[in-house]
Parts: C-alpha cells; sequence; structure tokens
C-alpha cells in the first residue's frame, strides 16, 4: 500500500467526510488498504483538483512572465519570458525525478527519501490522503498539483535579479536551489501521515508541520521561501549597470496588468485547490483570495493617493499580488472579513519596503521579490496565527492524532500559535536565506553568475538567446 501526505492547512478537514451514512460502510475505517481506498475517491474532487493544476501552471506561464516580462525593458523582455518557461520545464522533470519522493515520502523531519524516485510505485492504483477521514485522490493528480507550486516557486526568485543573470547559471541554481531548499522546506511544512493514520503514527510528520504551524497553501513554503532567495541573490550578483542613476522604467505596464490578471484568476486554483477537496472549506478559501487582493489593490491605490497624489496601475497590480501572497498561507483558515483587514494591512507595510527601505538599503531588487513575496509572505504567515482563531470565525484545527478526527474550538491559543508561526517564519528565512547565499557563492565561483557588462548593456535578449521581443 501506497500513499501521500500533504498539509495545505489544518482546517481542511472541516469538510470532514467518515461515509458513516454510506451503505457501503458502517463507519470509517482506519488505515484502509490501497482496494479501500480505490472506494473513497470523489469524481468531483478528482475533477477540481485537476482543474486547479491548471489553474497553477497558468500562474507561472503565461501570467508570471508577462508579469515580470512587463516590468523590465525591452531589451531582456524575451529573456525573462525564457527563464520563466525554462524554470517550469525543467522544475517539472525534477519533481518527477526525486523532488515528489523528498518531499513527501517518510524518512525524518526534515527530508523525505528516495522511495518515490522516478515515481516508482505511484501509479493509477495508488492514492493520496486529503484532509479528511477516509477520502482520497489518485496519487497521480497530487503528483502534478504539487509539481505546479515546485515550478512557480523558483519561478518568482528571478525577478530580484532579472536583466543580469546568466541563462546557465540560473538553470543549475534552480536544479540545486529546489533539492537542497525546497524540497525539505515542503516536506517540513506539508508532509504528514494523513487522516487515517497520524492517530497510530504521531511523530510521523515534517517539522513545522508537528510544531503545528499553519500554512494553507505556501505562505513559508513558496513566498518566503522564493523571496528572501530573491534578496540574497540580488545582493550577490550586483545591481544592474546603470542603477540607480540610470531610469529602467517597465516597458509594458499592459503586460504587467495582464500578467497579475492571470495571476489573480490562476490562484484560485493555488489557494482554494491546496484543500484538496471540493468542499466547504474550498468554498471559504476561494472567497478569501478574492477579498483579500480586492482590499490590497484597493489599499495601495490609497496609499498612493496620498504619498504622490495619484493612484498607479502599477501599484494596483502589486498591491493585488501583496494580497495574493499575504491570503496564501491563511484562505483556508480565515473568515472573508478578517481577510480583507490583512488585504488593507499588507500592502501599506510592503509598499514602506518597495519605496522606502529598498532606496534607503540601495539593494537592487529589480521587480520586487522581497518588498512584496518575502515581506507579504511574513505578514500573512504570522497574521493566519490571528485569524485562523474561531473567536474571530476561522476555521481553528483538527486533532488529527485522535481517529476520526476532532475539533476542539476552545483550545486554540492566538498567542501561542502567533508564536509557532514566527518560529516557522523563521526557520525558513533562515534555511532558505543561508542555504541560497551558499547556492549563489559556489555556482559564482565555478560558472559564473553574471553576464559581462557589454552583454548586460545590449541585452539579455541578444546576447544570450539571439532573438528580440520586437522587431521593429
Amino acid at each position: 500500500m501506497t500513499f501521500s501526505k500533504k498539509l495545505c492547512g489544518v482546517a481542511g478537514a472541516l469538510g470532514l467526510t467518515l461515509l458513516a451514512a454510506s451503505p457501503a460502510f458502517a463507519g470509517p475505517i482506519k488505515a484502509p488498504d490501497a482496494a479501500a481506498m480505490a472506494g473513497m475517491v470523489n469524481k468531483g474532487d478528482v475533477a477540481w483538483m485537476l482543474i486547479s493544476a491548471a489553474l497553477v501552471l497558468m500562474m507561472s506561464i503565461p501570467g508570471l512572465a508577462l508579469f515580470y516580462g512587463g516590468l523590465v525593458r525591452s531589451k531582456n523582455m524575451l529573456s525573462v519570458l525564457m527563464q520563466v518557461f525554462m524554470i517550469v520545464s525543467v522544475a517539472g522533470l525534477v519533481w518527477v525525478c526525486w523532488g515528489y519522493s523528498l518531499a513527501f515520502t517518510s524518512n525524518n523531519p526534515f527530508i523525505g527519501n528516495f522511495s518515490k524516485a522516478f515515481l516508482m510505485g505511484v501509479d493509477a492504483t495508488t492514492y493520496a490522503a486529503t484532509f479528511s477521514n477516509n477520502v482520497y485522490l489518485p496519487e497521480l493528480v497530487f503528483v502534478v498539483f504539487q509539481m505546479t507550486f515546485a515550478m512557480i516557486t523558483p519561478a518568482l526568485i528571478v525577478g530580484a535579479f532579472a536583466e543580469r543573470v546568466k541563462f546557465s547559471a540560473l538553470i543549475v541554481f534552480v536544479v540545486a536551489w529546489l533539492t537542497v531548499i525546497y524540497f525539505p522546506i515542503a516536506h517540513m511544512v506539508w508532509y504528514w501521515a494523513g487522516p487515517d493514520f497520524l492517530a497510530d503514527a504521531p511523530t510521523d510528520t515534517g517539522f513545522l508541520w508537528g510544531m503545528g504551524a499553519l500554512d494553507f497553501a505556501g505562505g513559508t513554503v513558496v513566498h518566503i521561501n522564493a523571496g528572501i532567495a530573491g534578496l540574497v541573490g540580488c545582493l550577490m550578483i550586483g545591481k544592474r549597470v546603470g542603477f540607480p542613476k540610470e531610469p529602467m522604467p517597465p516597458h509594458s505596464l499592459v503586460m504587467t496588468m495582464i500578467g497579475a490578471s492571470l495571476l489573480w484568476v490562476g490562484w484560485f486554483g493555488f489557494n482554494a485547490g491546496s484543500n484538496l477537496e471540493a468542499n466547504a472549506v474550498t468554498g471559504v478559501a476561494f472567497i478569501n483570495t478574492m477579498v483579500a487582493t480586492c482590499a490590497a489593490a484597493v489599499s495601495w491605490a490609497l496609499v498612493e493617493q496620498f504619498h504622490h497624489g495619484k493612484p498607479s496601475l502599477l501599484g494596483a497590480v502589486t498591491g493585488a499580488v501583496a494580497g495574493l501572497v499575504a491570503i496564501t498561507p491563511a484562505a483556508g483558515l480565515g473568515a472573508p472579513m478578517t481577510s480583507v483587514v490583512l488585504g488593507f494591512v499588507v500592502s501599506p507595510i510592503c509598499y514602506i519596503f518597495v519605496a522606502f527601505v529598498k532606496g534607503k538599503l540601495g539593494y537592487d531588487d529589480s521587480l520586487d521579490v522581497f518588498g512584496v513575496h518575502c515581506v507579504g509572505g511574513i505578514v500573512g504567515a504570522i497574521a493566519t496565527g490571528i485569524v485562523a482563531s474561531p473567536a474571530l470565525g476561522g476555521q481553528g484545527y483538527f486533532d488529527y492524532t485522535v481517529f476520526p478526527a476532532g475539533f476542539d474550538a476552545s483550545a486554540y491559543s492566538i498567542s501561542g500559535q502567533v508564536i509557532t508561526q514566527i518560529k516557522a517564519v523563521l526557520l525558513t528565512l533562515v534555511w532558505s536565506g543561508v542555504g541560497s547565499a551558499i547556492l549563489f557563492f559556489v555556482i559564482d565561483k565555478t560558472i559564473g553568475l553574471r553576464p559581462s557588462a557589454e552583454d548586460e548593456q545590449q541585452g539579455l535578449d541578444l546576447s544570450s538567446h539571439g532573438e528580440r521581443a520586437y522587431n521593429m
């Protein structure tokens, strides 16, 4: 018997399905075998998860590619598109070869093993756990959904040092970064024994899961992880030639707006799909994602109105992304109105880092990956401990060490959970920050991270790929 386990939000079990009313079952089945799991698959869940995987892929290509591509100068447009496109392609191969196995098999609290490398033993007859007792997905559906997360996370990093990185060095970095940074963090946050098995294996979890950290869809695993790696990268690679004396405006805010809109639409697969089932909590994650993003876009526009006297399109779409980032760890855990508050709060905080801190410290984070993804992810991850409280309309969390899983709203402590969330944030910052620095250093000293000044001034479209985005 093989199965996979994941936490995308402890409250995913609100849609607890015990099948006690089903004529095929007298009650929940503890530790079901593969034959029993086959009867515990819902076609609606499968359809929703496949759609969600496609939506998350759309976030990367074309969403993120166009969002980033529009923000750079026209001479680097194609290089950004190529970087994102190839990161997605390479990450997909790495995921099925060894990434899935390292992230979602049992070994120790920090990393899995190679028992499912090259998807050995994973086929149409194996199943993945959801957050409800006796509810399963075909394992390959879970594999491909999680693959899209492994694709977009390293793609986010490239915005921090856009317009000044060697393509070959970037691809080497991505393979190494996924292996030693992303997969361990994903294992620590999302690996567990599954709701039908945890009662008998209460320590079979990732380190942060076992600590009780909440991350519904990737505040730590995706955004803080990528954001701090981006900051380290932009510092170690150095500033763009001419920065900050030469103007470097976005060459197409139209493309950036289109990309941001595709990100927003795709994010429903990212957040609501992370519930792994099509039930009430999926709806909670969906509406929270919608309203938090609306609030953050409005909030950023208001901040710009007060600061500059006029709101900008670039600010509005940046605010929307900040809202999407902040609600990610809390999507299925909070309530709609607390999500609105979170959206309004995150934009001014990210704005401070983008408009003031970056200039004051002088680092060249080209597309504000740190200021939006890392800072927004930190705000969202810590705030998750607050908005998840049942006293504020949140979903709380289930105790999976009992069977069937139990819920006790009175046991939730906001202060205790916030402390746990802060520990998870700090561990992610240190793991990714230090690990990324080591990887950047090794690659720089071997094959080199940066193209020549002449190639950079010519533009990476021609110097790296022999093409132009526009032939006019």
